[in-house]
């Protein structure tokens, strides 16, 4: 098996990201010895109600940052326009950087087909800077990585298809049944997006609804709550499975489940 460096990188749209969709598996990962980095390509400045945008972005800044600490991670925020977030060179650039900045051996991002459009743009940003990580023509003066990092996708919210709203099926779930108390207090001090949550997703309680969800997933997995992933399998990429076995005893394969959302 290659052996590729213990720090993951996880690189999301926007602040609560993160810690909605991989923060429990974040901090498994994290018991076995891993380094941990937070990326937002946004600071999610139209995230506020009741609050400028300028007021926002300190707001949602300041939360991520908390939130990170708590999982003894780094934060960076990349500063792109929240809701506007396009694929530029540059931000390919500056991703590929903080890949190489931080020796990233495992990536984590958005599915390709996520509902949200900044999430998709994400996506493909992150896909593409992680393939050309080791590459020395890349016009960046960080040194190239030893090897291309591995690349996971975590689960949109609802984990369903944005088009048909059917459940997508992940490729494995994580038991994070004992770390469910720390994803759900990095999630709480987001407390700027209880009102954004009511008024865009009429969620009256945002917190309860994505503990709910890892209620959900872990319904399915067999547990009591558990995040769901897909490992990117395409070429580019190599297929060591280094998360699924640095987490053995919390990796659930898929069931034939005859649920077609997780409402």
């Amino acid at each position: 098996m290659n052996q590729f460096p213990k720090k993951i990188v996880a690189i999301h749209a926007h602040p609560d990201d993160t810690e909605i969709f991989s923060a429990g598996t974040m901090a498994l990962m994290k018991s076995k010895g891993y380094e941990l980095a937070i990326v937002t390509m946004s600071p999610g400045g139209l995230g506020g109600i009741g609050s400028t945008e300028r007021e926002t972005i300190a707001t949602r800044k300041r939360e991520a940052a908390e939130a990170a600490a708590m999982l003894g991670a780094k934060y960076y925020c990349l500063e792109g326009r929240d809701g506007y977030i396009y694929d530029t060179e540059a931000l390919r650039i500056r991703v590929t950087e903080i890949l190489r900045l931080e020796r990233a051996g495992i990536v984590m991002t958005h599915l390709p087909w996520d509902y949200h459009s900044d999430h998709r743009t994400t996506c493909q940003i992150v896909e593409t800077a992680a393939m050309v990580a080791t590459l020395p023509n890349v016009p960046c003066n960080v040194r190239p990585l030893d090897i291309t990092p591995l690349l996971y996708h975590s689960a949109p919210l609802g984990s369903t298809d944005p088009i048909r709203g059917k459940l997508i099926q992940p490729q494995f779930f994580v038991d994070i049944g004992s770390v469910m108390d720390m994803k759900m207090n990095m999630l709480g001090l987001h407390q700027s997006q209880i009102e954004l949550m009511r008024v865009m997703h009429k969620m009256e309680d945002f917190f309860g609804e994505m503990r709910k969800q890892n209620r959900q997933f872990g319904a399915l997995a067999g547990c009591e709550y558990a995040e769901a992933f897909w490992q990117h399998l395409g070429g580019g990429f190599q297929k060591d499975p280094v998360l699924q076995d640095a987490l053995s005893e919390f990796i659930i394969e898929p069931k034939d489940v005859a649920v077609e959302t997780l409402t």
